[in-house]
């Protein structure tokens, strides 16, 4: 099913999201998504799966305060100090908000062929019910979501300078994924804010 665009909350089985297509202007947004590009140390990730390494198609990187390190995967991960470009959008996202987000995590989706795995944001450093933002640079990407007990699903296409805002319990019931596109994508930058306890 795909989500209707709406600057309202979207109320949802275990949860609630707010879909804001054009966040940042289109100045902005390229301004922004050059300066991401530039300015951040990405890296490609791997992990051990089943006894095989697995290299992560997609490039990310994690900011935020250099004081609060996020378990995931069983290991711990030690933040980048955040740009002057992800300190000006989380001042931003601040103003509809009214959180001060301490960690972003990057995913750099470079062609079609880069995207992410079924996860969830719902790590215990987060809180109880957090509140997560994810801010689209670049090309639009398909944000597909997915209710653990298959009470429903439904598509988000991020596009350029849009935000989801989800919150509630929705990152405890709800797993998303950026999946891979059949047709050919440029280069976008997709960044979750979060708040590490």
């Amino acid at each position: 099913m795909e989500a209707e665009k709406s600057e309202k909350w979207v109320s949802i089985n275990n949860g609630e999201y707010l879909y804001i297509p054009k966040f940042f202007t289109k100045i902005e947004g390229n301004e922004l998504l050059k300066n991401l590009l530039e300015e951040i140390e990405w890296k490609q990730e791997s992990k051990t799966m089943y006894g095989k390494e697995t290299i992560a198609p997609k490039l990310s990187a994690r900011c935020g305060d250099v004081n609060k390190s996020y378990s995931y995967n069983g290991e711990t991960r030690h933040p980048q100090a955040l740009s002057d470009s992800i300190l000006s959008i989380k001042e931003r996202i601040a103003s509809v908000t009214d959180i001060d987000f301490n960690s972003v995590l990057l995913n750099q989706f470079r062609n079609e062929a880069d995207s992410t795995y079924w996860q969830t944001d719902a790590a215990n450093e987060l809180g109880e019910n957090p509140t997560n933002v994810y801010v689209n640079l670049g090309a639009t990407r398909k944000f597909q979501f997915r209710h653990r007990d298959k009470k429903g699903s439904f598509d988000i296409n991020l596009t350029h300078g849009s935000i989801l805002i989800t919150r509630g319990e929705l990152q405890h019931f709800w797993v998303h994924q950026v999946a891979k596109s059949k047709k050919k994508v440029t280069p976008c930058v997709n960044l979750t804010f979060r708040r590490i306890l």
